[in-house]
């Protein structure tokens, strides 16, 4: 039996003057396509409940590792944060930023985890590997089939 998860995902993504709101759009709903989204002021905020199909890109392109360790990393109570560049995502890949932003800017991203947990939930997304093959762990009954 797989686990219920509830999970809060606020997508901010910058619009700059040289870039059409469209395609922004689309480089989001690409990584994140259940997200609502909503003009602000210089750029668009998406809400979605689920990061599944974030979690597929992770296991294609085989960086569950990386995405794990910068889950945790900005981990504090029941909410991490992430960087994705926006390139990547206007082409549909997951490419986590750090140091200085890029011009575009970033795609900034917050996950607030109401059940069951944060450790779990990122588990979940971004399981544990083995020679780059997700494991799963004895009794885990959520391992994710790839």
């Amino acid at each position: 039996m797989s686990a219920v998860y509830s999970v809060d995902v606020e997508i901010r993504a910058p619009v700059r003057d040289t870039e059409v709101t469209d395609r922004v759009r689309d480089a989001v709903t690409a990584l994140f396509p259940t997200a609502e989204m909503r003009e602000e002021p210089g750029e668009l905020v998406g809400e979605a409940h689920s990061l599944d199909h974030f979690s597929d890109l992770l296991h294609e392109q085989a960086i569950l590792d990386t995405a794990r360790n910068t889950f945790r990393d900005t981990l504090e109570g029941d909410t991490f944060t992430f960087c994705l560049k926006k390139q990547a995502a206007f082409v549909g890949k997951v490419n986590f930023a750090v140091g200085s932003e890029s011009e575009l800017g970033d795609l900034f991203v917050e996950v607030t985890v109401r059940e069951p947990d944060a450790d779990a939930y990122i588990e979940h997304v971004a399981p544990p590997t083995e020679d780059g093959v997700p494991v799963s762990r004895e009794g885990d009954g959520d391992a994710r089939e790839r």
